[in-house]
């Protein structure tokens, strides 16, 4: 597959969608590339301000009348989503290859996942989103009821990420869509073409039931567009994936808008804690898939390990001989066998993956197993895994130490040990990042201290922190979110409780103090 191929899977040139229509953003300051090829085009276009400003005024003309559609028939586009999903799952799946450099297992899982979204938000079942957010009436007195709905919050702003450019902001957008909200979306300006692929994915959707135009809308561009459609008077909402630098900008920008909801998704330096009866075979294999799957990219991957002392030298050695044999290569395959890692996105995070081993070197750490820039003939943006050996996890703003507040976006992993569980405890919560922890043991009175004192929120027992189930909520404390978690939970900040008192009484009751006359009625 090349980058000549990307038409195929599009049915518009470079464009951004407003109000139901495509419009061409030709120019050169918007490019993703192969990351396996980097020469190759994949997507080349421009951006225009004004267009943020267009497209948040037809998702505002859009908004009143989609609300008021009726629920079933904006369930019917939804599925009509789902279907189309379905439909293209393998198109998808290679686009997502093709713009993210993605091993193409790894990318047809992200595309797969696409459809489920939509049962999982539809789901009315125990634990399910769909119960939280429905209206319920109550008696207050023998004459009043009371009467709890919920609604959207207007216009919502979709940011998205490379990483997962179809799975993560999807997870908003249908929810979103579902409760009655308009979207703007702008996609990574790493992965506009897989952006504009949901968008006329949507518009099939949205016309299948003849929705307002502008229900949903697409912008492309950079940070100068991110930053313009993020501060603009006309949204209500901003829901964001992205890095904790970016993810503070926004709520910076946000300050003097308190009746906005900013949901953040940020990312993370999560720990995996690996106590002495541990099965080491299994261990082995979920700490060293959860550490450098997608090469290291998803914000859930394993970046600290703390293993006890008795068996740090068993377990590490294990960890490393997986590592070391890990297929590293075209993301289409390599001699008709797949790869576990394709390249990195881009030169810059695999730069500064290499320059965070010197600082690692420099600060005494050892290395285990060191990552490797590979040279290819295409020049792809390639990198092995790394394991480092660092002293112990500690709080720290010096990026010269092991760094338990620096998220480097990549296949490494430092490692350490720890003597009790107390200890091993504290070192996974050395970081103010809060997103996904780990741990490895079969002693229910480790695991039930872990769930409980483990400060993070995706916290899971022998199985790796890289992964999660959209039937849970999805998201972080600290500096990996704001408390408002997506997966089964992203309803919860897609509409907010109207609290209603109606009084049926044919007359009111005086309070103490109050004197009324019926003579004044005439």
């Amino acid at each position: 597959m090349t980058a000549s191929t990307v038409q195929s899977f599009l049915a518009h040139e470079p464009a951004d969608f407003i109000g139901g229509e495509f419009r061409p953003v030709p120019g050169v300051t918007i490019r993703s590339h192969n990351p396996a090829a980097p020469d190759e085009t994949v997507w080349q276009g421009g951006s225009n301000l004004q267009h943020v400003d267009e497209a948040i005024a037809s998702a505002r003309a859009a908004q009143s009348a989609w609300a008021r559609t009726p629920i079933e028939q904006r369930i019917e586009a939804l599925l009509a989503f789902k279907a189309i999903a379905a439909d293209r799952k393998e198109q998808i799946g290679q686009l997502i290859q093709l713009e993210t450099g993605k091993a193409a297992w790894d990318a047809q899982a992200e595309a797969g996942i696409l459809a489920g979204k939509i049962d999982i938000t539809l789901d009315e079942g125990q634990g399910s989103g769909r119960n939280r957010v429905t209206g319920f009436d109550l008696e207050l007195s023998p004459s009043r009821s009371g009467q709890t709905r919920f609604r959207p919050h207007g216009v919502m702003a979709v940011v998205g990420p490379f990483n997962f450019p179809a799975h993560l902001p999807n997870g908003h957008i249908i929810p979103a869509l579902l409760m009655g909200n308009t979207v703007v979306f702008k996609p990574s300006d790493k992965t506009p073409a897989v952006g504009q692929l949901l968008a006329e994915m949507y518009l099939e959707a949205l016309d299948s039931v003849s929705a307002p135009k502008g229900v949903f809308n697409l912008i492309q561009g950079g940070a100068d567009i991110a930053s313009r459609l993020v501060t603009h008077e006309g949204i209500d909402g901003i829901l964001f994936t992205g890095s904790w630098p970016v993810g503070r900008r926004i709520l910076e920008a946000n300050l003097d808008s308190p009746g906005r909801i900013v949901a953040l998704e940020l990312g993370g330096n999560n720990g995996a804690l690996v106590m002495p009866d541990a099965d080491l075979k299994a261990t082995a294999i979920e700490c060293a898939r959860a550490a450098f799957i997608t090469t290291g990219q998803r914000c859930t991957c394993t970046r600290r390990l703390i293993v006890h002392k008795d068996i740090a030298s068993q377990l590490v050695t294990l960890i490393a001989k997986i590592a070391s044999n890990l297929v590293v290569g075209d993301p289409a395959g390599v001699a008709g066998s797949p790869v576990f890692c394709g390249p990195l996105i881009r030169e810059e995070p695999r730069a500064a993956a290499m320059s965070f081993q010197q600082r690692l070197a420099a600060a005494g750490a050892a290395p285990i197993l060191e990552a490797t820039a590979m040279d290819t003939p295409t020049h792809g943006h390639y990198i092995t895994p790394g394991m480092w050996s660092v002293d112990s996890f500690s709080k720290s703003e010096d990026v010269h130490d092991a760094g338990c507040d620096v998220e480097i976006f990549g296949p490494i992993m430092r490692i350490t040990e720890c003597t009790s569980l107390d200890d091993g405890i504290a070192q996974v919560n050395a970081t103010r990042y809060g997103l996904a922890a780990s741990i490895f043991t079969t002693d229910d009175n480790a695991i039930d201290r872990f769930l409980a004192e483990a400060r993070a929120g995706c916290v899971n027992v022998n199985t790796g922190t890289a992964g999660a189930s959209g039937k849970l909520p999805f998201g972080g404390l600290g500096l990996s979110g704001n408390h408002r978690p997506a997966g089964s939970f992203a309803l919860d900040y897609c509409a907010y409780p109207v609290a209603s008192m109606v009084e049926t009484a044919p007359a009111g009751v005086l309070p103490a103090g109050m004197t009324f006359n019926d003579s004044w009625l005439s």
